[in-house]
């Protein structure tokens, strides 16, 4: 791996742009009747004519048999050490949605959940909700449930997903989840993960608020319950502009992957409602930007659903905007996940994502397609996702010589 203190001596400011889409959970296992993964069952013309003129590999997360979060695999991708720099899966949501975090600061995802009359979770997503009912739910919470010498604040994110922040002295983030990952099960109690009074009197209030919300809730259908993940404070994370010179802009519907934008520097435009959308965006502020990450999150949605025809028509769907991306003229564009979802499992995979870099400079592999197998037998190999970022300045023509 490139040291960091090593890159920040070579990089250097030139006029060349990177565009980068990041097509969440885009890696695939093969369905059982067909043999082939989502990628290799899509119609992709426009994907595959790209791997034939680039560069292909297979990227690891965060290592061999570990299953990145969003959160690791996004920072993974932005070349940040995702061990090395752990964020909180709360941080992320709560900046994303524009709160400010103050250091004492606590936050936590919310997922609204279904739960039967024995308390156990039927549906840890609530039938997917809309933001709007969301923000109705959190606004019931907001108004409703009251905490001693602590600030509750309770927002909705996006569709079944809302932000729980507490705000007071002597709060920690040291602190387990509610969310057991399976049904047929009740939440679990928030415990400390950590010695100290800090720790075990925040999990004192959570649980309370738990409590509280369970009663506001109770006759709410189809989300009667609440789920707590990623308890963190604000992360001070080094930023983009100052480890590779890049002004950078992020386009991301989705608020979490804007709050990992935000943390690592990048200044966050108008997003719209669709790819057309990000897409209008980006060509908007083309000439104030050298590098723009693009998030596409349905492929990850479709997979989490075990709905492996859905993936399929997500990635059609991204497929038919390669065109318009390219228009754009980067010097150097890639297309990658920042994980694996086969819809055959329904959740998240330790799996390595497939990775394509396109530059004038690439030698190309003429890889018939850009599929899961086709991107193993590229010539980039089987890498770190943390690399990443080196090869697109490198062909971007960023970096300077190393040595004499």
């Amino acid at each position: 791996m490139v040291a960091t203190d090593i890159l920040k001596d070579l990089v250097q400011k030139t006029s060349s742009r990177i565009l980068l889409l990041v097509c969440d959970g885009l890696g695939g296992l093969p369905h059982p009747e067909s043999g082939k993964t989502e990628l290799e069952t899509a119609r992709t013309p426009n994907l595959d004519a790209l791997a034939q003129r680039s560069n292909l590999g297979i990227a690891e997360l965060v290592a061999p048999g570990i299953t990145p979060g969003s959160g690791p695999g996004h920072l993974s991708i932005f070349g940040y050490d995702p061990i090395q720099y752990q964020v909180g899966r709360g941080a992320l949501s709560a900046i994303g949605i524009g709160l400010d975090m103050t250091p004492q600061d606590v936050a936590a995802r919310i997922n609204f959940c279904t739960l039967d009359e024995q308390g156990r979770i039927t549906d840890r997503r609530a039938g997917r909700i809309p933001t709007e009912e969301s923000a109705r739910l959190a606004a019931l919470l907001q108004a409703r449930v009251t905490l001693p010498g602590v600030e509750a604040i309770v927002r909705p994110e996006m569709d079944y997903r809302g932000v729980l922040l507490l705000r007071g002295e002597g709060l920690s983030d040291q602190l387990s989840d509610t969310d057991p990952q399976i049904t047929a099960v009740p939440p679990l109690p928030v415990r400390p993960t950590a010695p100290g009074l800090d720790a075990q009197h925040t999990a004192e209030l959570v649980n309370r608020f738990l409590d509280q919300a369970r009663q506001v809730l109770r006759q709410e259908r189809p989300a009667n319950g609440v789920l707590l993940r990623g308890f963190a404070k604000y992360p001070d994370l080094p930023k983009v502009a100052d480890r590779y010179q890049l002004k950078a802009g992020a386009v991301a519907i989705y608020p979490m992957y804007r709050g990992l934008a935000r943390l690592v520097g990048m200044e966050l435009l108008p997003t719209g409602k669709t790819m057309r959308d990000q897409i209008e965006t980006v060509r908007q502020h083309w000439s104030e930007f050298d590098f723009f990450f693009v998030h596409f999150k349905y492929t990850d949605s479709a997979g989490e659903d075990g709905d492996f025809a859905r993936k399929v028509r997500m990635i059609e769907e991204v497929d038919g905007y390669i065109p318009d991306l390219l228009a754009l003229g980067a010097d150097v564009f890639a297309i990658t996940g920042d994980h694996s979802t086969p819809a055959v499992l329904k959740a998240h995979s330790w799996h390595p994502v497939p990775f394509m870099l396109h530059s004038r400079w690439v030698l190309p592999d003429e890889a018939e397609r850009f599929t899961e197998r086709h991107a193993r037998r590229g010539s980039l190999g089987h890498f770190h996702m943390s690399q990443a970022m080196v090869l697109l300045l490198a062909n971007a023509l960023k970096l300077l010589k190393y040595g004499a």
